[in-house]
């Protein structure tokens, strides 16, 4: 479920096809799209269905205020081509992420700096509706998914880079546009197992004091400082 107008564009320009589509109010979508996406109008008009408000309430826990919801089939990864295809971009791994919004705030940057994908491990689903709000529809926009195990990882040629308050600090200039970035959690960072598989450990430079960022935050500023020192990506 794509909730609100802008997960509904960026579904769109990077290329979902939608099932439904539908609105509230089909001369406010026009007048958004006129708007926001001039390029999509034609479409946006002549694929959504208005319909009562009653109705448009009903299907989400809280109706966008745009008045526009939309579903789509979620992009199956092949995770394994993921791994072994040479991007010239890095592909942000986070370990067991807790925060559904925190985590689809993470696929919104990686889209942004144009990472090669993002795979998490643990039990949540980054696909979750909370996950693709926070994303803002952006997971059409690079491979997302989760990996089963860190066992996927094991013989890859991409290096693992991790993310440890302990690790050298951050140099964008000499970072490795193939690595695997891999984040742990704001509370208990990275997990042993995957420290002891990382090729190196590297640290966001900070205020003395301040012990920790955001998630989305950490791979924002590792994402563009590589963007920045003349990274470009796929």
């Amino acid at each position: 479920m794509l909730e609100g107008f802008h997960p509904v564009k960026h579904a769109l320009r990077f290329g979902a096809e939608l099932e439904l589509l539908v609105t509230r109010d089909a001369a406010e979508l026009e007048r958004l799209a006129g708007q926001l996406a001039p390029e999509l109008s034609e479409q946006l008009a002549a694929t959504a269905r208005e319909v009562p408000d009653e109705i448009f309430e009903q299907l989400a826990p809280i109706a966008p205020t745009t008045g526009v919801m939309a579903l789509a089939p979620r992009r199956a990864v092949d995770v394994g081509a993921l791994l072994g295809t040479h991007t010239g971009a890095p592909i942000v791994l986070l370990e067991d992420p807790r925060d559904l919004g925190n985590m689809g705030a993470c696929v919104r940057v990686a889209a942004g700096a144009a990472a090669a994908g993002v795979l998490t491990t643990g039990s949540h689903d980054p696909w979750s509706p909370d996950a693709l709000r926070g994303a803002a529809g952006l997971h059409y926009a690079l491979p997302v998914a989760r990996v089963g195990s860190l066992n996927e990882l094991a013989g890859l040629e991409r290096p693992i880079l991790a993310l440890d308050p302990d690790g050298q600090g951050l140099d964008p200039a000499t970072l490795d546009p193939e690595a695997i970035l891999a984040f742990g959690t704001e509370r208990h960072g990275l997990s042993d197992e995957l420290l002891e598989r990382a090729d190196a450990r590297i640290s966001i430079p900070m205020r003395p004091g301040v012990s920790s960022l955001n998630l989305a935050t950490s791979v924002a500023a590792v994402l563009f400082a590589w963007r920045l020192s003349g990274g470009r990506g796929a």
